[in-house]
């Protein structure tokens, strides 16, 4: 790529770019070029309040678009497959938020895809690239706290039942395993790799999608972890990572902490602080310019195949509570 900011889009105007859209301040070689909704009114009234320069009524018109180089796709889950295959064959490198699709399936077409054409694609995992969560990778790396055993990991929020929000609609891929446990999932597959088996136990919605999982990871080799994820209860988001030499507490929320603890053996808790860029999702946006400019189509820090064994473990959860999903054939077509 050329010296020239890369030129990046926004596909779905909802609370999580709301959220991203501030932290571009903090990418020197970032430009937000364009937003895009199925609603004209919408993508015009998101560009306002943001100040984007150029807003599009259908996602269609921002994929074709020449002078985008990089779309973030932050709609309901099912959508990301349809609209991320489209911005890959037209040469579009993609940002998806997580989860990566609302299938396995549809996430390994994806990344097909993505490895056929060459072309750029990541899922937005902020997590791994927070930087409190570098520092106790490589912490761990060192033998800061020996050979890991397991991590535990929570994450909770209170939300009220209510059949008209996308949490809890099966057609958009709500439920807390999409939505909460995923963050889990990645967290222990980043520290502990492919886990052999899931065990799942949980309770569903009217809706029928997931309220709340208890999960257990077993890597077949006496490591495991425990995640716990719920649409109704305040669990603190607290992560913790056991060793045979110490652990580390990664304080809530573990998925975008500041501050973390290592106990080592025979030592004084040692506390660290280090908060991220922004409100922490500069870094992801980084990382994707650097790998943009470095020519590279995946991301070393977050992989495809993490990617794919994250989806694998969470479809395998989903079908043991009797929840299955489906990808969106209609996402590019207009809002009617």
């Amino acid at each position: 790529m050329s010296d020239l900011p890369v030129r990046w889009g926004i596909v779905g105007p909802g609370r999580i770019a709301a959220a991203l859209v501030p932290d571009f301040a903090e990418v020197a070689d970032a430009q937000l070029a364009g937003v895009a909704s199925r609603s004209t009114e919408r993508a015009h009234a998101f560009a306002a309040e943001h100040r984007i320069p150029r807003a599009f009524g259908s996602y269609r018109e921002i994929i074709e678009d020449p002078d985008i180089d990089v779309l973030y796709i932050a709609t309901p889950h099912p959508q990301h497959w349809a609209i991320g295959l489209a911005a890959l064959r037209a040469g579009k490198a993609i940002l998806v938020e997580k989860a990566f699709t609302a299938t396995l399936a549809g996430a390994e077409q994806l990344v097909a895809e993505s490895r056929e054409r060459q072309v750029f694609a990541m899922e937005a995992m902020w997590t791994r690239f927070q930087p409190a969560v570098v520092r106790v990778q490589e912490l761990i790396a060192d033998g800061a706290i020996g050979e890991v055993h397991g991590v535990q990991a929570d994450l909770g929020v209170v939300r009220k039942f209510d059949p008209s929000d996308r949490v809890f609609s099966a057609e958009l891929g709500g439920g807390a395993l999409l939505d909460l446990g995923v963050y889990l999932v990645s967290f222990a597959q980043m520290i502990l790799r492919t886990p052999g088996r899931t065990v799942v136990s949980g309770s569903l919605e009217p809706s029928g999608v997931d309220a709340a999982a208890s999960m257990l990871l077993d890597f077949s080799d006496g490591r495991t972890a425990t995640l716990m994820c719920d649409l109704h209860s305040p669990l603190p988001g607290h992560a913790r990572i056991f060793g045979t030499q110490g652990w580390i507490d990664v304080l809530p929320r573990f998925h975008h902490p500041d501050t973390f603890v290592l106990y080592r053996t025979g030592s004084d808790p040692e506390s660290v602080t280090l908060p991220p860029l922004g409100s922490g999702y500069a870094h992801e946006v980084i990382e994707v310019n650097q790998c943009l400019r470095a020519g590279r189509t995946e991301s070393a820090v977050m992989p495809l195949a993490d990617t794919l064994e994250v989806q694998a473990v969470l479809e395998d959860a989903l079908h043991q509570l009797g929840v299955e999903f489906a990808e969106d054939d209609a996402a590019l077509a207009p809002a009617i």
